[in-house]
């Protein structure tokens, strides 16, 4: 496949699981807990047959040296997309950059962040380079 092919195939995967975060909160609404949209998107990702993996383990390395804490993404989707799910006022830098590290140290092209927390769904969509 190629790069302009793949980054459409990208998009797509994107959009889809966008679309599914959005029925989550058209159904759920604000003001729950992160572990709530979460379950709700298990359902979402079993029901549309999406390939997913939650709170996937992925190790850190120090020169060389595994180190003795890992990170858990809520959400790897298609293999290679991270999704965190937020329930906070507003999308920070913080979040941003933690989302960021997690695709360099997953080795993922693509990273959504998806905020549950106003009145309409909140997402960002992150490209690693």
């Amino acid at each position: 496949m190629s790069d302009t092919n793949e980054y459409y195939y990208k998009k797509n995967e994107n959009y889809e699981i966008v679309g599914l975060c959005m029925e989550v909160h058209r159904i759920l609404g604000l003001g729950l807990l992160e572990i709530v949209y979460k379950d709700a998107l298990e359902i979402e990702f079993k029901n549309n047959n999406i390939p997913y993996e939650r709170e996937k383990e992925y190790n850190v390395e120090y020169k060389g040296i595994i180190l003795q804490h890992k990170f858990y993404a809520d959400f790897v989707v298609y293999d290679d997309i991270i999704l965190e799910v937020k329930s906070v006022k507003e999308i920070s830098n913080d979040h941003l950059a933690q989302t960021l590290n997690y695709m360099k140290l997953a080795d993922t092209p693509i990273g959504i962040i998806a905020n549950f927390q106003n009145k309409s769904l909140v997402h960002k969509r992150l490209i690693n380079t």
